[in-house]
C-alpha cells in the first residue's frame, strides 16, 4: 500500500499543486482543511472540489474559529482587506499563529495515521511576508514534531514538506498544469463572493494573476 500522508488543502492555487505533487510521489494522500472563521467559505468548497478531482484517500474539515480572537483582515470584518503591500510591513491579513495551529491538527491527524509526512504549501518567493511561511519556521516546527509526540519518542522521523517554498507562482504553476491540476477549480482571493469569483485587487489575487501571466497560461479566475 501507498504511505500514507497529510495534505493541507485550503482550495487555493499553492495547496492544490501540493496535494498534485504528493499524489505524483505515490502517496495516499488525506486531505486536511480548516474552516477558522476566514471571511469566506468559497475557498473551502474550492478544497473540496480539488480533493474530490485528485481522488484523495479521506478528506477532513476541522472547526476552529480563529474569528474569536481575531487579529487579521480574513478574521476580523472590521479589519479591511488591502489593496496595496508596505514595503517590509507583515500585513494585516497575517493570520496570528496559523500555519502553526494548522500543523499542529495536521501532525495530530499524521500520528492517527502511522503517517510520518505531511505536506504544506507554504512558499518564500511570491508571498505576503509571513513569517510562518519560512523554512526557519518550518524546520523548528519539525524539531518540534519529533520532540513532542508519542511517535517521535519511539523513534518515528517526522518530516513537514514544503515543495513549493523557494518556487515563483510561475513555478508554482507550471509544475501543477504539467500534473493535470485544474486552477479553476481552486480559489485564492482573501475577498471572494459566495461563489468564488475573485475580487482581482487584493494581494492574493495580484499574485495569481502575475503568476499565470508570467507563466504564459490562461488565467481560469472568474472576477465579479
Amino acid at each position: 500500500m501507498n504511505q500514507p500522508a497529510v495534505v493541507l488543502l485550503s482550495g487555493g492555487l499553492d495547496s492544490a499543486t501540493v496535494l498534485a505533487m504528493a499524489r505524483a510521489e505515490g502517496y495516499a494522500c488525506h486531505a486536511l482543511s480548516f474552516d477558522y472563521g476566514q471571511r469566506h467559505g468559497a475557498e473551502l468548497r474550492a478544497a473540496e472540489r480539488v480533493a474530490e478531482a485528485a481522488g484523495v484517500v479521506d478528506r477532513k474539515r476541522i472547526h476552529l474559529g480563529l474569528d474569536a480572537i481575531g487579529g487579521s483582515a480574513l478574521t476580523d470584518d472590521s479589519i479591511a482587506v488591502p489593496n496595496q503591500l508596505q514595503e517590509g510591513v507583515i500585513p494585516v491579513t497575517y493570520v496570528p499563529a496559523r500555519n502553526t495551529v494548522f500543523l499542529a491538527f495536521a501532525l495530530g491527524y499524521a500520528e492517527v495515521l502511522n503517517a510520518t509526512d505531511i505536506f504544506i504549501g507554504v512558499n518564500a518567493v511570491d508571498y505576503s511576508g509571513y513569517p510562518d511561511c519560512r523554512p526557519a519556521f518550518v524546520e523548528a516546527f519539525q524539531t518540534l514534531a519529533n520532540l513532542a509526540t508519542k511517535a517521535g519518542v519511539e523513534g518515528a522521523k517526522f518530516r513537514i514538506h514544503t515543495p513549493l517554498i523557494t518556487l515563483s507562482k510561475a513555478e508554482i504553476i507550471r509544475k501543477g498544469m504539467a500534473l493535470g491540476v485544474d486552477y479553476g477549480l481552486t480559489v485564492s482571493c482573501y475577498s471572494a463572493d459566495e461563489s468564488g469569483r475573485a475580487c482581482g485587487v487584493c494581494d492574493a489575487c495580484r499574485l495569481r494573476a502575475a503568476g499565470f501571466a508570467a507563466a504564459g497560461a490562461p488565467d481560469p479566475t472568474r472576477y465579479f
